[in-house]
């Protein structure tokens, strides 16, 4: 599992018959600075299947390869990529690194 801020949206027009309906969201995986000051992109970027509803600029736990066809929203797919998680906190050793507006 990672961390990864979404970025934006993929919209397709034409897809396999088992992805139809599916929301896809690029997203660019994250990780704590060295100095646990903050979290930084990693400059990367996926396409994750969102089966939660995450928005832009949200902070989301995605996993990859087979794990993504675990969830019951992606289990008949060919995912790669899926968002399990929208984040509300980061705590490291008591600092709180991130923490959603809502």
């Amino acid at each position: 599992m990672f961390m990864a801020r979404v970025k934006g949206n993929v919209v397709t027009t034409q897809k396999v018959e088992k992805m139809k309906g599916r929301k896809m969201l690029v997203v660019e995986p994250v990780r704590v600075n060295p100095d646990n000051s903050g979290i930084i992109g990693t400059g990367r970027s996926f396409i994750a299947v969102d089966t939660l509803g995450a928005g832009t600029g949200e902070l989301v736990v995605i996993t990859q390869g087979s794990s993504s066809r675990m969830t019951s929203g992606t289990s008949d797919a060919p995912v790669d990529c899926v968002i399990i998680g929208i984040i509300d906190s980061v705590t490291i050793m008591g600092d709180k690194l991130y923490e959603t507006d809502q």
